[in-house]
């Protein structure tokens, strides 16, 4: 008997007529399998329908040449019978070993992933070809693009495998020149442009911050729907936003579009009422949790977010699958609103166990130690969260989650997943600095020494103007515990336009962590400085700034920290203030305070993608109780303070040297803060840009003796030896005697 069930058809010829006429006197005497590879013959035999010694039936080799075509894996199956031995022949598809995007996404690698979902290896099917097709096209249609072509081109090669090629015509998008609101009366409908995707070209458009007018496809059905939310968070209630009407010009590819609104009345919240179906907090505690007012207009936008403080409010008290119902009671006639919170606690959760993974060289107790919550402990939203956010500003692990595994009603594991990031590197390299000229170091660092949570770091550096040689080992937790202590020793020369100065040095101290956000820090610092080269030609010279001198002092210093992230937080603030007194034993004698803010926040919400908006600020301040060294002043100028001057080059000046440079002499007091605004760039090499604009003051009696300003664009880059950030400045009132930058670098800051 010999079938074919490749052509989709049954044809049975004179010889396979007799072959089953033969077999149906016979039974099977054996079973083989020939061309088979992908399927094990411990399957086949499951997927078989024929059986040793059974008689041969048509109708269980059609099925089982059925069953084999459902595996995917065959271009062609068919049978041989020959008294009683059974063959089973495949032809398996052909392997595809090499598939290429062609017209789109050509160079982004993680896009071809998903749209083609196809990798080297697979088999030719024409099926998944077809998908991967359609999802080409849908990506397409997504951004906006109609009448796309995908052709699939395919060829077979001398080694019996297949080549794949998808090859893409764009079509073309869809301007909206005029978008029409009917029926707006009470609100401006321009404020839509802060809801809706689909929105009116503007003059322009291709500029950062302008609507270019780009129709996304994908998006029209979510309008309206937007439009809706943006009044019920003014509580209009009863609004009612018709699906847009769209009229195509395809000769031009333009579009206009018409909306029809009824607004209605607007809705004032009436009361506001919580139930608990098992009573486990007082009432009154969650109603002050709730921001929405009575006798205001009722706010959509508000009402969930009370919603969430409701959930957060109960989840800390351990009830970890706590549902939270609201509901809108309307009063047409009144135009009033109640709004209700049915609240469903279920039971109390504990924390059953807790498994780290993705710590390949970072020990486990480095990431317990982070976390607020442990094995038997009762469960807590907030602590998970700040569990997180803990790890994240460790800076060991490029990302983290906590998955919550439900084990019953009472009982949860936590997942905590991490993926390590670099933190040790040896640099052997040299480069261009924008102060010191052409640069070569030496360095061996680790953040994480051994998966420690110890930091080591020795650096030997060279330039034409500098050099400086330090060794520092610090350890943030001092036996897992809430104290942290550290130790250093450096030696560096640094020559300045008018003098050169030495200073060697060595630092300790200790710290404590008062609270996850709050710790302090007391430490030491002795270091020796001398002068030499000192150009005493200058005008207005006074050799009282020349005088070396050695610093005894001694620093406290108290950190509040609730970021998510070391490198790149995305939420929370850092605020520190600093104080350091000079003049235990040595001969500087004064005292400085330094302060500063940093907050960070996420739009990823607002703007449908990663956008951080940063905030820095710094003020510093100090005063002399017998001598203040002119090293011991301030400067500002390069990152950190006011991009686009050279680094500690903006200060109070008094004269001139020989070769007619201002000769800075520091400033007691000084202020800078930074806005800036980071998008991702490369999000496959974590790499983003990011838009700044700086502004400082410094000066010697007063802070507005000298005022600066800068701005520009940065790349930072997690490369391989670690953070890098680019930076091309502008100066903003610079004067004749400045020095201006116009490039910077640093490699391991935070950004």
């Amino acid at each position: 008997m010999q079938r074919n069930f490749g052509l989709k058809t049954i044809t049975l010829s004179l010889v396979v007529a007799s072959a089953l006429l033969h077999a149906s006197t016979q039974n099977v005497q054996s079973i083989q399998y020939d061309g088979m590879v992908h399927i094990s013959e411990a399957v086949a035999k499951r997927l078989n329908e024929v059986k040793i010694g059974a008689p041969l039936d048509s109708a269980d080799v059609d099925k089982t040449i059925k069953n084999f075509f459902d595996q995917g894996y065959f271009e062609d199956i068919w049978v041989e019978e020959n008294e009683g031995k059974v063959t089973f022949h495949f032809k398996e598809k052909p392997i595809i070993s090499k598939i290429e995007l062609k017209g789109y996404k050509d160079n982004d690698e993680e896009a071809k992933k998903t749209l083609l979902q196809i990798e080297k290896g697979s088999l030719f099917d024409e099926k998944r070809l077809e998908a991967a097709k359609k999802r080409i096209i849908d990506a397409l249609s997504q951004d906006g693009k109609i009448d796309s072509v995908v052709e699939i081109q395919s060829e077979k090669l001398d080694n019996g495998s297949m080549q794949v090629t998808f090859v893409v015509n764009e079509g073309e998008e869809i301007i909206i020149k005029k978008v029409h609101y009917a029926g707006v009366q009470a609100v401006d409908s321009d404020d839509f442009d802060s809801m809706i995707a689909n929105k009116e070209h503007e003059f322009m458009g291709w500029m950062w911050g302008r609507n270019d007018g780009k129709m996304k496809l994908a998006e029209l059905q979510y309008d309206p729907l937007r439009i809706r939310d943006f009044y019920m968070q003014r509580g209009y209630l009863d609004a009612k936003i018709d699906e847009p009407f769209v009229q195509v010009d395809f000769d031009h590819y333009e579009a206009e579009m018409s909306y029809n609104i009824f607004e209605g009345d607007v809705y004032r919240v009436s009361d506001i009422l919580v139930f608990q179906d098992t009573k486990v907090i007082d009432d009154q505690a969650l109603l002050d949790v709730i921001t929405l007012e009575k006798n205001k207009p009722f706010n959509i936008k508000t009402f969930r977010d009370d919603a969430d403080r409701i959930k957060t409010k109960i989840a800390d008290l351990g009830y970890a699958y706590v549902q939270v119902q609201p509901d809108l009671k309307k009063d047409k006639d009144n135009k009033s609103v109640d709004v209700v919170y049915r609240i469903i606690p279920g039971k109390k959760v504990h924390i059953r166990n807790v498994v780290i993974s993705g710590n390949n060289r970072t020990l486990d107790r480095v990431v317990r130690r982070e976390l607020f919550l442990a094995p038997g402990d009762l469960y807590s939203v907030t602590n998970l969260k700040d569990s997180r956010n803990a790890i994240g500003r460790t800076g060991y692990f490029e990302s983290n989650t906590i998955e919550e595994k439900r084990i019953d009603d009472e009982t949860m594991d936590l997942i905590v997943q991490a993926k390590e990031a670099p933190t040790g590197n040896i640099q052997l390299g040299g480069g261009y600095g924008s102060f010191g000229g052409i640069l070569l170091s030496v360095a061996v660092s680790d953040r994480n020494i051994f998966g420690s949570g110890i930091n080591v770091g020795l650096n030997l550096e060279r330039s034409q103007r500098t050099s400086n040689y330090s060794f520092n080992i610090s350890n943030p937790r001092l036996n897992d515990s809430d104290f942290s202590g550290n130790f250093s020793i450096y030696k560096s020369a640094t020559e300045y336009d008018s003098y050169t100065v030495d200073s060697t040095g060595l630092s300790f101290g200790t710290g404590h962590r008062f609270s996850r956000y709050v710790s302090g820090y007391v430490g030491y610092n002795y270091s020796k400085n001398n002068y030499s080269d000192v150009d005493t030609n200058s005008t207005n010279y006074d050799p009282r700034y020349y005088e070396n001198y050695s610093k005894s002092s001694v620093s406290v210093s108290a950190t509040f920290d609730n970021t998510d992230d070391y490198y790149v937080p995305r939420e929370g603030m850092v605020a520190s203030q600093s104080f350091e007194l000079a003049g235990l034993g040595g001969d500087a004698d004064f005292w400085k305070s330094r302060t500063s803010f940093a907050a960070y926040q996420g739009l990823q919400k607002l703007t449908d993608f990663d956008l951080i908006l940063r905030y820095k600020a710094r003020f510093n301040y100090a005063s002399k109780n017998g001598y203040l060294p002119l090293g011991e002043k301030f400067y500002m100028g390069g990152i950190g303070s006011v991009r686009g001057y050279q680094a500690y080059s903006i200060s109070p000046t008094d004269g001139y040297n020989s070769s007619g440079t201002p000769y800075r002499i520091g400033g007691t007091q000084s202020f800078s803060n930074n806005l800036e605004f980071s998008v991702p760039l490369v999000p496959e090499a974590r790499m983003r840009a990011t838009a700044f604009i700086d502004y400082g003051m410094i000066g010697e009696s007063s802070m507005s003796e000298i005022k600066r300003g800068g701005y520009g664009i940065a790349l930072e880059w997690f490369s391989p030896v670690g953070p890098l950030q680019l930076v091309f400045a502008n100066p903003i009132g610079d004067e004749k005697d400045d020095d201006i930058a116009h490039f910077e670098f640093t490699i391991g800051q935070r950004f």
